[in-house]
């Protein structure tokens, strides 16, 4: 749950901005997407694999963006 401390004299944009920032930081949308449906733990594992591979790639050169 989130909690947004605002004084009595703060404007509703102000304090909805200051939400807004809270959201994006605690990632609850994207939490409530990766809960849509079930990936199996080794086809998540097989995706951060192919992920470093790329990253490794770009860092060596051998791949040209």
């Amino acid at each position: 749950m989130l909690i947004i401390d605002s004084k009595d004299c703060e404007n509703i944009d102000k304090a909805l901005k200051k939400y807004k920032k809270k959201f994006e930081k605690a990632k609850v949308l994207i939490q409530l997407r990766n809960r849509q449906s079930f990936t199996k733990p080794s086809i998540k594992r097989r995706g951060e694999v192919l992920k470093a591979v790329y990253k490794q790639q770009l860092a060596t050169g051998k791949f040209d963006v």
